[in-house]
C-alpha cells in the first residue's frame, strides 16, 4: 500500500507540470507514443523475453507490459541536466508522465488475463478492463480536482492545511478510484494532476511546490525499499540474458516505436534520433514488478522469481546509459543548451537597453519584457527582442521561448516587482540564476527593508540602485566592452578607470556569462570580454574598447 499511494503521489505531481497549451504543437506526437509506440515497445519486448530469456508466453507478454514505462521520476531529472529544445522536453515529459498510468494499466489487465486462463476470456477481460479504467479514471480524476478547486476558491481550507489536504484528496480519489476499477487510480490522479494544472480559477501553485519536494522524497525511500527486496544473486542469475533485453529496449524497441510514432510529423531528422536515444524506466515499473511478482509468487507460478530482477535490471541498465549518452548526444544533435547564456531582462527603458546591446553584442541572447509600449518599440528598432507584457504574467512562461534563456535580471525601479519577479522565475532559472537590482533602502534598518528570502541576488554593487544607475546614466556614463590581455589585464582596467567604473558582466572565451553581484568583487581575466560602466570622456582613452551608449551597438 505505501509503494502504490506513493507512486500515485509522484504521477499526480507529473500531472501538476503538463500544460494542455503545448500539445498544440506536439499533441499527435505524444498521442501516437503513448498508444502505437506503447504497442510496438511491448510486443518488441515481449518478443525478446520470450525468445530470449526462455520466458514462458504469458509471463513474457506481462513483463513486456511492464517495461513501457519511462515516467517522471527519471525524464524529469534527465531534461534538467540535458535542457532540450521546449518541443522536444515538452514531447518526452508528456510520454513520460502520460504513459506511467497506460502501462500500469496495461499491466495490471496482462496480468489479470494471465489468471483468467482462456484466450477468449482474456481479450474479453482486457477490453473491458480498458473502458472501465478510462472511464472511471477519468471521470474520478476531473471530480477530484473539482471538489479541490471549489474548496480553494472559497477559502474553506486554511492556508496552513491546504497542501495536506491536497494529499489527502489525492490519496482518496486514488483507492476510491481503485476500488471502482484496479488500478484506476494512477490514471486518476494523473487526470487530476492536469486538470489543476491547466485550469485558471484556484491558485495552486504552492501545492505544486509541496508535491515536487515530496516527490523527491518518495522516489528516494521507494528504491531504497524496492531494491532491498533483491539479492545480488538475483541480478546475476538473469545475467547476459537481461542485458541482451535492455540491449533490444534500447537499440531497437525505442528507435522503432519513435519511427513510426513520428512518420509524417513536422519534427526534423535530429528532433527524431534524439527522442529514439531517451527512454529510461523508473519507479513505476519497479513498483509494479515487485506487486505482481509476489502475487505470482505466492500462487507458485513459475520463474516469476526473475519478474522483479529483470525489471531492475532493465531501469539500471538504461538509466545508466541514458544518464551517460543522452547529454553528449543532445550536443552533438544540437537540440539542448544544457548551460543557457541567454538573459530574461524586465525593463526596456533606455539604459535597460543600452546594457541589453552590450549583451547582444557578445552574441548573447537578450529578451526584455515591459510594461510600457513606448520603451517596448524603442528595443524592437534597437535590434533587440522586446515584449509587451507584465513579467508576472503567464504569457511569459507560455509564450516567450526560454530556450536559451540561463539568467533573470530584475532592472525596473519598483524594488516588490523586481522581488517577486525573482521569485517566480526561481523555479525556472534556479535561485543562482535570479539577479534583481539592490533594493533603495538596502542596508537600512526598519520595516520596508526586503527579507532575504524573499528576493534574487543583488547586481553588480551595494548601493547600485535604479536611482544611482538613472543618475550614471544621465550624467553621460556608457557601456564600455573591453577585450583584456596580458598587456592590459583587469588590474591595469581598474588603474585606467579607478573607482568610477562598475564592471556588470564579463564573457569568457567560451561564450560563458558571469553576472557581477553585490556579494562577491569581480575579477576577469586577459581573454575575456569585461562590460562595464564607465565616466564619459573615458571612452577614448583606450584603443581596444567599444562604447555603448544609450541604445548605441557596440563596433
Amino acid at each position: 500500500p505505501v509503494v502504490s499511494m506513493s507512486v500515485a503521489v509522484i504521477l499526480f505531481e507529473g500531472g501538476l507540470s503538463l500544460r494542455i497549451a503545448d500539445l498544440r504543437a506536439i499533441g499527435s506526437v505524444v498521442s501516437r507514443l503513448v498508444s502505437m509506440g506503447t504497442v510496438i515497445t511491448w510486443v518488441i519486448g515481449a518478443s525478446a523475453a520470450h525468445f530470449i530469456l526462455g520466458l514462458d508466453r504469458p509471463l513474457a507478454v506481462l513483463l513486456g507490459a511492464i517495461v513501457v514505462v519511462s515516467g517522471p521520476t527519471v525524464i524529469v531529472p534527465l531534461l534538467r541536466q540535458v535542457r532540450p529544445s521546449s518541443r522536444i522536453g515538452s514531447i518526452l515529459k508528456w510520454e513520460g508522465i502520460v504513459i506511467d498510468p497506460i502501462g500500469a494499466m496495461l499491466a495490471v489487465l496482462v496480468f489479470e488475463a494471465l489468471l483468467a486462463g482462456g484466450s477468449q476470456e482474456a481479450v474479453n477481460l482486457i477490453a473491458l478492463g480498458v473502458v472501465k479504467t478510462l472511464v472511471v479514471g477519468g471521470v474520478m480524476g476531473v471530480l477530484g480536482a473539482g471538489v479541490l478547486m471549489v474548496l480553494l476558491m472559497r477559502y474553506w481550507i486554511p492556508d496552513f492545511l491546504q497542501s495536506p489536504f491536497a494529499l489527502m484528496l489525492v490519496i482518496v480519489v486514488y483507492i476510491t478510484s481503485n476500488l471502482l476499477q484496479p488500478e484506476a487510480g494512477l490514471l486518476a490522479v494523473t487526470v487530476m494532476g492536469i486538470v489543476l494544472a491547466n485550469q485558471k480559477a484556484a491558485a495552486v501553485r504552492h501545492i505544486i511546490e509541496f508535491k515536487g519536494n515530496l516527490r523527491v522524497l518518495l522516489i528516494s525511500v521507494l528504491f531504497i525499499l524496492l531494491g532491498a527486496r533483491l539479492e545480488g544473486s538475483d541480478l546475476a542469475r538473469v545475467g547476459v540474458g537481461g542485458l541482451v533485453l535492455v540491449g533490444v529496449l534500447v537499440m531497437l524497441a525505442r528507435p522503432a516505436a519513435v519511427a513510426v510514432s513520428t512518420l509524417g510529423s513536422s519534427l526534423a531528422r535530429r528532433e527524431r534520433i534524439f527522442l529514439a536515444a531517451v527512454a529510461p524506466r523508473g519507479i513505476v515499473a519497479a513498483a509494479v514488478a515487485s506487486i505482481f511478482a509476489l502475487r505470482l509468487t505466492e500462487i507458485g507460478y513459475p520463474q516469476a522469481d526473475v519478474l522483479a530482477p529483470l525489471t531492475f535490471l532493465v531501469i539500471i541498465g538504461t538509466v545508466a546509459l541514458y544518464g551517460v549518452a543522452t547529454l553528449p548526444v543532445a550536443l552533438r544533435l544540437g537540440v539542448a543548451t544544457p548551460h543557457p547564456q541567454g538573459v530574461l531582462m524586465i525593463g526596456a527603458h533606455p539604459w535597460a537597453r543600452a546594457i541589453a546591446s552590450a549583451l547582444h553584442a557578445q552574441g548573447i541572447r537578450v529578451v526584455l519584457v515591459d510594461t510600457n509600449w513606448a520603451s517596448v518599440s524603442a528595443a524592437r528598432m534597437a535590434g533587440l527582442s522586446a515584449y509587451y507584457a507584465s513579467i508576472l504574467s503567464e504569457y511569459v512562461l507560455d509564450e516567450i521561448d526560454l530556450d536559451s534563456i540561463g539568467y533573470l535580471l530584475a532592472l525596473v525601479s519598483n524594488d516588490e516587482v523586481n522581488s517577486l519577479a525573482a521569485l517566480h522565475f526561481a523555479d525556472v532559472f534556479g535561485r543562482a540564476g535570479v539577479y534583481q537590482l539592490p533594493p533603495e533602502d538596502e542596508g537600512k534598518s526598519g520595516m520596508r527593508t526586503l527579507s532575504r528570502h524573499l528576493r534574487g541576488r543583488l547586481l553588480f554593487g551595494r548601493g547600485v540602485t535604479y536611482t544611482d544607475l538613472t543618475e550614471r546614466f544621465a550624467a553621460g556614463a556608457i557601456i564600455k566592452i573591453t577585450r583584456l590581455t596580458n598587456e592590459f589585464d583587469y588590474d591595469a582596467f581598474r588603474a585606467r578607470y579607478g573607482e568610477t567604473a562598475l564592471p556588470l558582466f564579463r564573457v569568457s572565451e567560451t561564450g560563458e556569462l558571469v553576472v557581477f553581484t553585490a556579494a562577491h568583487a569581480p575579477t576577469a581575466r586577459p581573454g575575456e570580454m569585461l562590460i562595464a560602466l564607465v565616466t564619459a570622456g573615458q571612452e577614448t582613452a583606450l584603443t581596444r574598447s567599444s562604447p555603448v551608449g544609450m541604445g548605441e551597438q557596440g563596433q
